[in-house]
């Protein structure tokens, strides 16, 4: 009956994924958001207790324990909907808490993706509810502390980064995906951290043209063994996703340094970051939503849209007046196609996903041109961060 019920009030808002003929980014905004809060609900009552949405796939919801990286991805999408004590905050809570279990583990390098998007999320809340639990506080400050410590212990000084995957014939990888847990470090962990890894991963991860590679191995003594783009399309070619981290992960630095004063330090990650945006300005294709790798025109990657959008725009409030308008543009063009009839989902279908054509792993024939959490996450996060009032 629940679900039944869940269909019902669907089908009333099935025309609410159609875009007007014309529409204001604030117009788009709140059509979108309408949507994402019934499909966020409409994914609870799919979920079996205890486990996370992965993706949707052939009809069925493709779920995953919390150990898998993207597990904070729908928390995060149930705190950037929710308001405050409705029943969309309500499961924000409920599917944070089981996440704090995430602090005792030891193996992988994902806990600033997996505790950022719901218990970072949360903290911001908490800060801006004026009645809010002194105890609930402790709880949320301690376990974002215990992650940052957790991953920080992950980081080998000899090589100046902090080790990726514990699996595979590789040495010491480092993967530019990292970039982005270094926020979890940069807020409530070793700064210092966060910031030899990525005066790194910039010297070693990047072509002179400023695209990445995907993964570096590294020697003992910090030396480099290899360089691949294991998810990508070969070892040279630029893998879109990878692209929209170094993006995102060094616009995110940029910012975190300028608002501490450290002018040097800001200024060394921007250039990475506006280099590489000037590189995908000139690549990406007509409506701004990338391929899954800029050297192949077939399967198109939300996820790497989403992500590009999010770069673009902290690009955008890292210049503030000086801003030439140029990535605020492409980020508009990459919003509005995104929140089309193509990509955009009709409510109560696609699992209770938001959006569609999504690539995970495609040389693994992983998640190809299938719905993905962390797609969901950064749109919604990019449409926060439009600069509506200009």
């Amino acid at each position: 009956m629940k679900r039944l019920l869940l269909f019902a009030a669907f089908a009333t808002l099935a025309c609410g994924a159609r875009a007007p003929r014309t529409e204001t980014m604030e117009q788009l905004r709140e059509r979108v958001f309408q949507v994402a809060r019934h499909q966020a609900v409409f994914m609870d009552s799919l979920l079996p207790e205890g486990r996370c949405p992965k993706t949707f796939q052939d009809g069925e919801p493709v779920t995953s324990d919390i150990g898998w990286w993207c597990s904070g991805f729908y928390p995060g999408v149930l705190w950037t909907l929710a308001s405050p004590g409705d029943t969309l905050e309500r499961l924000a809570v409920r599917h944070t808490l089981p996440l704090a279990r995430l602090t005792e583990r030891k193996t992988d390098h994902d806990i600033g993706f997996q505790l950022m998007s719901s218990f970072g999320y949360w903290n911001i809340v908490l800060y801006y509810t004026p009645d809010r639990d002194p105890e609930t506080v402790r709880m949320v400050g301690s376990v974002l502390r215990k992650g940052a410590e957790q991953l920080a212990g992950r980081f080998d000084p000899a090589v100046g980064c902090i080790r990726s995957w514990d699996f595979g014939d590789w040495n010491f990888p480092v993967i530019i995906d990292n970039m982005m847990n270094l926020e979890l470090l940069m807020d409530y962990g070793d700064r210092s951290v966060a910031e030899t890894h990525a005066l790194t991963t910039m010297k070693n991860h990047f072509r002179e043209d400023g695209t990445c590679f995907h993964l570096v191995d590294y020697a003992d003594d910090g030396s480099v063994l290899g360089r691949q783009t294991v998810q990508g399309f070969s070892d040279e070619s630029a893998w879109a996703r990878g692209q929209a981290w170094a993006l995102y992960g060094y616009a995110m630095m940029a910012l975190k340094e300028k608002s501490a004063g450290n002018r040097e330090l800001a200024k060394t990650f921007y250039d990475v970051a506006a280099k590489l945006e000037n590189w995908l300005l000139g690549h990406l294709p007509e409506d701004g939503v990338p391929y899954w790798d800029f050297s192949q025109t077939e399967y198109k990657d939300a996820s790497a849209g989403a992500v590009i959008a999010c770069g673009l725009l902290k690009l955008r409030q890292f210049r503030g007046a000086e801003d030439d308008g140029r990535g605020l543009i492409m980020a508009e063009r990459i919003l509005r196609t995104l929140a089309s009839p193509e990509y955009l989902a009709e409510p109560g279908t696609n699992g209770g996903f938001i959006l569609k054509h999504s690539v995970g792993h495609l040389p693994n024939r992983s998640e190809v041109d299938v719905p993905l959490t962390y797609a969901d996450y950064y749109f919604l996060e990019a449409l926060t961060l439009y600069p509506y009032a200009d």
